[in-house]
């Protein structure tokens, strides 16, 4: 940690979002992340699903060791649990694996089971939201890997925004790329991808609630299937 990360405000890092924001909208995501290595250092660290690593890669590019977070809700797919494992082994990067207060036991015996079904936003909050607020406490930036293409909600993402709700700097370096764009460096470099992208599914989160998608259905359609619910409150 350097002696000016030390001294930013919150109003310093707000402006410094907003000010990113407008002067990297036409950077390419590799300059956009080496900006964020070179302005917050061992502050930053990316955020990942493990739907797919590719911020994970292009962020290690930037900053080699960089920290890797990811949520264990206890709810995940065999095959998101194994896609973590080998980023952490083949990757230039630190994961650092999140987890909730409480096992999915523990939280069943106080609220009662399947709580993602009858409560799916209090089951976000308490086994997503709240370990990333206590997780990212140590960052002044993070990076996601949120995409304008994906849906309506995510429309108008910023590439360098401000996170009013954790007052930290909140970088999407992947923002105005499609999906053939990922696919393409997908391919280029040979980056690991979560199997179940192969097997009908578009976007990848707990597997209580996560199904394929259909033909003509946006990425995010299989989330939350047949809910008004439409994110897990990680991005507002």
């Amino acid at each position: 940690m350097t002696a000016v990360q030390e001294e930013r405000t919150t109003e310093d890092l707000k402006a410094l979002a907003e000010r990113a924001g407008r002067e990297l909208e036409n950077a390419t995501a590799l300059e956009i992340l080496q900006w964020a290595a070179e302005t917050f250092s061992d502050r930053f660290c990316v955020t990942s699903s493990m739907e797919d690593a590719v911020v994970a890669h292009l962020a290690s590019r930037a900053l080699p060791g960089v920290d890797v977070v990811f949520l264990d809700t206890g709810y995940h797919f065999p095959e998101t649990i194994g896609t973590r494992d080998a980023v952490e082994a083949v990757m230039d990067v630190n994961v650092i694996t999140l987890t909730p207060r409480q096992t999915v036991a523990e939280q069943d015996a106080e609220y009662g089971p399947r709580l993602h079904d009858r409560d799916p936003d209090l089951c976000c909050a308490l086994r997503k939201v709240r370990p990333l607020e206590e997780g990212l406490r140590g960052y002044q930036a993070w990076a996601t890997g949120l995409r304008r293409d994906e849906s309506e909600t995510r429309a108008n993402t910023p590439v360098v925004g401000w996170d009013e709700k954790r007052g930290k700097v909140k970088i999407s370096p992947i923002a105005k790329w499609s999906q053939e764009d990922v696919q393409t460096y997908v391919t280029e470099h040979g980056v690991l991808t979560n199997p179940l992208l192969m097997d009908g599914y578009a976007s990848v989160g707990c597997a209580p609630c996560t199904r394929r998608v259909l033909e003509g259905e946006d990425a995010r359609a299989g989330r939350w299937a047949g809910r008004s619910k439409t994110e897990c409150g990680l991005h507002g």
